[in-house]
């Protein structure tokens, strides 16, 4: 079943009316499951992504709180069941520029997405977190099971990268850039003095070994491999492109927004897994606030990336 067969599924279901699909998540969500055993038919399919080859652990840099799920949610599930130790960074609050009612609500949204894969049902009493120092610098962490998840709470950068005014426009691109000389964390917990602070603060939040190599995932940096891409996510990997040159790590990119431009490649089961991964995030989302939906304000888009996961690998550098 192809994406426009489940989008007129939908409709009919959910008893759409009109030229675009405006449905309640839950309705929405609870048909993507049922129908996702037919997502891969009449296509070809191929086999998960493996992080078999990825050494002793895993790291997972992103921008915001659901960007992992989105553009690699089957395969972060494959790393985290393989019992190895995975670690999550969340470089910016992913505020869109609002307040911090919206902002926490979304790390606890990606809290429940990691419940999932590591095989917590409870909201409750399976997630540790506490204020930890690295590099001078008091950062969020909560730990699930062999999860670590780091909030970094940096301002979103917005779509462009210029940052939002009620954050003095802060971006990890102005940052880079040299636009700005500091940038702070949103709940005032600290400040970083510049790009090379804020790339050794990540780097010392990497697992690393001198035995084998970590392997680091973010979204591909590359505006040609992945254009029309937000620009936090550009950035984040091109912090991560600079831990590959100066840490033994291998590093994997990830498709973003582009993978509405790629054809669809997951089996069923991926299918299924990626979207019942994102649905806790959403679902998180929506139970404080219905109009939080990420899927209800992009429905297509949401719908075609759990049937796509596109990475490569540059090569190792010492």
């Amino acid at each position: 079943m192809r994406i426009g067969t489940l989008t007129a599924s939908l409709r009919a279901e959910c008893g759409f009316k009109g030229s675009t699909v405006s449905l309640r998540l839950s309705c929405a969500f609870a048909l993507i499951l049922t129908l996702a055993p037919h997502l891969g038919e009449g296509q070809d399919t191929v086999k998960s992504l493996s992080n078999s080859e990825g050494g002793q652990a895993n790291a997972f840099v992103v921008a915001h709180q659901d960007d992992w799920q989105l553009f690699m949610g089957d395969v972060v599930a494959e790393a985290v069941k393989s019992g190895k130790p995975t670690t999550f960074i969340y470089l910016t609050a992913g505020d869109d520029g609002r307040d911090s009612f919206y902002w926490k609500t979304r790390e606890t949204a990606a809290l429940s997405s990691t419940r999932l894969v590591v095989g917590f049902t409870a909201r409750s009493d399976t997630t540790g977190c506490t204020a930890v120092a690295i590099l001078e610098h008091t950062i969020r962490k909560c730990v699930i099971g062999n999860t670590r998840s780091f909030f970094l709470r940096l301002p979103d950068g917005r779509r462009d990268g210029t940052g939002f005014a009620n954050h003095d426009h802060q971006s990890m691109r102005r940052l880079r850039g040299g636009k700005i000389t500091s940038i702070a964390a949103l709940d005032g917990s600290t400040s970083y003095g510049s790009w090379k602070d804020l790339v050794a603060t990540v780097a010392a939040l990497v697992p690393y070994t001198t035995s084998f190599p970590t392997l680091v995932s973010t979204t591909d940096p590359s505006i040609v491999v992945n254009p029309h891409d937000h620009y936090d996510h550009r950035i984040a990997g091109l912090l991560v492109e600079e831990l590959r040159r100066q840490q033994h790590v291998v590093v994997r990119y990830y498709v973003g927004y582009a993978l509405a431009t790629r054809a669809d490649n997951r089996s069923n089961e991926q299918a299924r897994l990626k979207t019942a991964i994102f649905a806790a995030y959403n679902q998180e989302m929506m139970r404080v606030n219905k109009k939080w939906s990420a899927y209800r304000e992009h429905p297509a888009f949401y719908s075609e990336c759990m049937l796509r996961t596109y990475a490569r690998e540059p090569a190792l550098t010492r």
